[in-house]
């Protein structure tokens, strides 16, 4: 009976324990609607800060990433499929992580759907709203953006074209030539943008590596990865050949793996250390 009842003792104290280190984690974590003009309002995003962010007196401000999804998923796919640790990467490396609701944008301004101008709305909305409510460093040397398949292809995009906003960029399996006729019906991006047989220049212009003629040796940190055995991995060795014939300074990798949430999981570390070391300097 006494062995009986100190069990449920232990048991109430380690649920106890448990709780307390939930009710923590879940502080760090706001899912905020952001107010927005160039898409339907309002956008849903997850944004993470540190566990210091919230203790009494800090006063310290922080810099920013910004973690954009892939196709299919929502402002909370970070958090619920990739990296349930979002908070306590936060407090490691002392961030601010901001998740955005893609909408299967491809992070373009849509030519088609004038509800859908979601380039604008992250540039001249979004990364606004958050250092005007959060205490972020507000430089482009503090702020990254980094994100997986769609995402990947979306953080080089709204970068090499942003780089006032941006100094670093990285990209995880990222769908970085879209230009491809296999691809001309697959992710919804017809419907952004237009047909690939109606509009041929506009999948030309809409897909990142074209614009990496446009980059300065140095002008961003870029940092970008995909697995082996991905069905983007020739796009990503593809974009890497063409910043190396441009002479763009980046940090490229391949590993064993797939179009897979646990790589990603993994290749955020590697995301986050270089950010890191970049943002410390």
């Amino acid at each position: 009976m006494r062995l009986k009842l100190l069990s449920s003792i232990l048991a109430l104290i380690i649920a106890g324990f448990s709780n307390i280190a939930y009710a923590q984690s879940v502080q760090q974590v706001d899912t905020i609607s952001v107010p927005a003009r160039a898409i339907k309002s309002p956008m849903k995003c997850s944004v993470i800060v540190p566990e210091k962010y919230l203790e009494q007196g800090d006063t310290d401000r922080y810099p920013v990433v910004y973690l954009i999804h892939g196709y299919g998923g929502d402002y909370s796919s970070w958090l619920k499929l990739t990296e349930p640790q979002l908070d306590s990467l936060a407090s490691v490396y002392n961030m601010i992580f901001v998740c955005p609701d893609g909408r299967d944008s491809w992070y373009w301004d849509s030519p088609v759907v004038p509800e859908l101008q979601m380039e604008t709305f992250i540039t001249t909305e979004l990364v606004p709203y958050i250092d005007a409510n959060y205490r972020t460093k507000a430089t482009r040397q503090q702020r990254a953006i980094t994100g997986f398949s769609m995402g990947g292809h979306g953080s080089m995009w709204l970068a090499m074209r942003h780089p006032d906003i941006w100094a670093s960029a990285g990209s995880m399996s990222g769908g970085l030539n879209i230009n491809k006729p296999k691809w001309a019906k697959s992710w919804k991006m017809a419907t952004r943008i237009g047909s690939q047989a109606q509009y041929p220049q506009r999948w030309v212009d809409y897909t990142a590596i074209t614009l990496i003629p446009n980059l300065k040796p140095g002008e961003l940190n870029l940092v970008i990865d995909c697995g082996v055995d991905d069905f983007f991995i020739d796009v990503n060795r593809e974009f890497h050949q063409e910043l190396l014939k441009y002479k763009i300074p980046h940090d490229y990798t391949e590993r064993p793996g797939r179009h897979t949430h646990p790589y990603w999981q993994n290749s955020l570390r590697h995301h986050l250390l270089y950010f890191h070391e970049i943002f410390t300097k």
